[in-house]
């Protein structure tokens, strides 16, 4: 007898659910034996900073679990085919800003990130958007390290106007 391929196809485990549910498992693991060995947190209350990691942890097992019970069953909608490219031009973008941060600043770094997640989403040609990131990503930079004190990565740019 032969199953109608809709229903084999129903029945089958939906492998990236059961990926995601194991990443979920090992973040709350991860998360739970980090609250547990963590010292140097006083222990006078019953309910302190190390309850919220606990709770963070056990709600991502339970998820974690769910999501492996949904996987199994084939209850996850059916997912559109994934289209590559624009991935690579976000996830490269951030590993270029990522190296280069501080070698060329943050506004050249975040500008090109800028720029390539764009490209990424189909907007504009790099030849503008780059200039456009890094005048956005200057005016960010100038917000938070002059108008709020805080640290970020100085390069060329920023040294020639501060």
């Amino acid at each position: 007898m032969r199953l109608d391929s809709s229903l084999a196809q129903k029945r089958r485990p939906d492998r990236a659910a059961l990926v995601i549910a194991a990443a979920l498992i090992l973040a709350a693991v991860g998360i739970g034996w980090s609250a547990y060995s963590a010292g140097g947190i006083a222990t006078y209350s019953p309910v302190g900073p190390k309850t919220v990691p606990y709770i963070i942890a056990v709600a991502m097992f339970v998820l974690g679990v769910l999501t492996v019970v949904a996987a199994l069953r084939g209850d996850f909608p059916e997912r559109e085919r994934q289209d590559v490219g624009p991935m690579v031009w976000v996830i490269g973008g951030l590993a270029v800003q990522m190296l280069t941060m501080k070698t060329v600043g943050f506004s050249i770094a975040t500008g090109l990130l800028f720029a390539a997640t764009a490209r990424g989403f189909g907007r504009g040609p790099l030849w503008l958007t780059i200039p456009v990131g890094i005048v956005f990503s200057f005016i960010v930079w100038f917000i938070f390290a002059k108008g709020l004190q805080l640290s970020l990565p100085a390069g060329p740019l920023e040294s020639l106007f501060f």
